[in-house]
């Protein structure tokens, strides 16, 4: 058996290894592996295939690994449910006051109070959702 076939060999055993544990090391020791396969196929003696394959596997653990699991992990900061809508714009269908009020948030119809105790926001005015307490959006009329 040649071998190129052997470290192709190598590499798909540690590729299908990797889709259970799902860490990145094996995926890049194959990467490695394959590495070693093509100094293989290109002719290099036995010893210069595991330095190429040791190498490329360092190389990807140092350098790759890193970066994909940042991309695969992600930020971890995406807001859900009414945290969602803290920052966001509405519009005043009833007047808001510091008693009640209604606006037109996310496409449906919330109540609202003012943020500011002394505004009293008409109708039609864009605001800005400060705070959800509740069901009760606190909003921000901010152009005054």
């Amino acid at each position: 058996m040649q071998a190129w076939l052997i470290w192709l060999i190598v590499a798909a055993v540690l590729a299908g290894a990797e889709t259970l544990s799902l860490d990145l090391v094996l995926i890049m020791c194959a990467g490695g592996a394959a590495a070693g396969g093509i100094a293989a196929a290109a002719g290099a003696p036995p010893a210069v295939q595991v330095a190429v394959a040791v190498g490329g596997a360092l190389a990807l653990l140092l350098v790759v690994r890193p970066v994909a699991k940042r991309h695969l992990q992600g930020s971890g900061t995406a807001r859900t449910g009414v945290e969602a809508l803290i920052g966001t714009q509405a519009i005043v269908t009833s007047q808001v006051d510091a008693r009640d009020g209604r606006v037109r948030l996310a496409g449906g119809e919330w109540s609202a109070r003012a943020y500011d105790e002394t505004q009293v926001i008409p109708v039609g005015s864009h605001v800005q959702v400060i705070q959800i307490n509740g069901a009760t959006a606190l909003v921000w009329d901010s152009s005054r």
